[in-house]
């Protein structure tokens, strides 16, 4: 992976600031235009690249969802001084977003929860699934391989940084991640927004509706559901969409005005709130 794009990024100014944290075996490369977007809308974005993520293979052997989760709460402690901050996060970086709302309710004043991966797509995954659960998935299969990323666009496609392989261990800690997030949501005390995309190969989109049905004691949850794009939607052909989305449900919270007109895109496909 290139490590000019997968590096950690810091954009913007403001009194109010915005975690930012990537999925599994992703980069910060994911989520930047959300970032540039959110930051043009006057808030300090800190994206962290997670333990094992953005080089090789090789480096996610010696880490594990601890890892993440330690990683994820420094960087939230480390926003302290502003005077609101949010956190979105894409796939298992949602999963993240939520273990943090959820122990830190006075820290995270709002959730932007991006694909969120609570439960995975196919019969591929599956299958790894059974092998766990009968202790041979190390065994028969100690290493998982990819030749692309989820996206729709293939411009996108054609320049995004892939991790060509991942230990499959590492499924063990996505399926705690998951496990975790589904325990704390009645936990989670800020509003939230949950936003899916229909065409995700990934993650299955139907687990949107289960976050928010799950989120009893958010005040505000917002749902919405894209008809273009795959699973990464930050750099998909709904990112723009999801990236006024956020900013203005952020913007709400600030108790500042929605996006202005000419960052307005279409409306999704599908939208809601409770």
């Amino acid at each position: 992976m290139d490590p000019e794009k997968t590096a950690p990024f810091e954009l913007g100014r403001g009194e109010d600031a915005c975690l930012l944290l990537h999925g599994f075996t992703g980069s910060p490369w994911d989520v930047r235009p959300l970032g540039e977007a959110l930051a043009a809308r006057g808030l300090y974005v800190r994206a962290p690249q997670l333990p094992g993520h953005g080089s090789t293979p090789e480096a996610l052997l010696s880490v594990s969802h601890r890892d993440w989760e330690r990683a994820a709460a420094q960087a939230l402690l480390s926003l302290r001084g502003y005077r609101r901050i949010f956190v979105a996060g894409l796939s298992m970086g949602a999963l993240l977003s939520l273990r943090l709302a959820a122990d830190y309710p006075e820290q995270v004043h709002g959730l932007a929860l991006v694909a969120p991966a609570l439960r995975f797509q196919g019969p591929h995954m599956w299958l790894l699934k059974r092998l766990r659960r009968h202790g041979l998935l190390e065994r028969v299969k100690p290493w998982v391989f990819k030749t692309g990323t989820d996206v729709s666009d293939p411009a996108v496609l054609a320049e995004a940084p892939i991790l060509p392989a991942f230990p499959s261990a590492r499924l063990q800690d996505l399926w705690e991640l998951q496990d975790i997030a589904m325990s704390v949501l009645p936990r989670v005390r800020c509003p939230a927004l949950v936003a899916v995309a229909e065409q995700d190969h990934v993650v299955d989109p139907t687990c949107g509706p289960v976050l928010v049905r799950g989120l009893t004691a958010a005040p505000h949850v917002r749902f919405i559901s894209l008809s273009t794009g795959f699973h990464i939607i930050p750099r998909d052909k709904g990112g723009p969409l999801l990236a006024s989305e956020v900013g203005s449900f952020f913007a709400r919270l600030q108790g500042t005005q929605a996006a202005p007109v000419d960052e307005e895109p279409s409306a999704p496909a599908c939208s809601g709130s409770r």
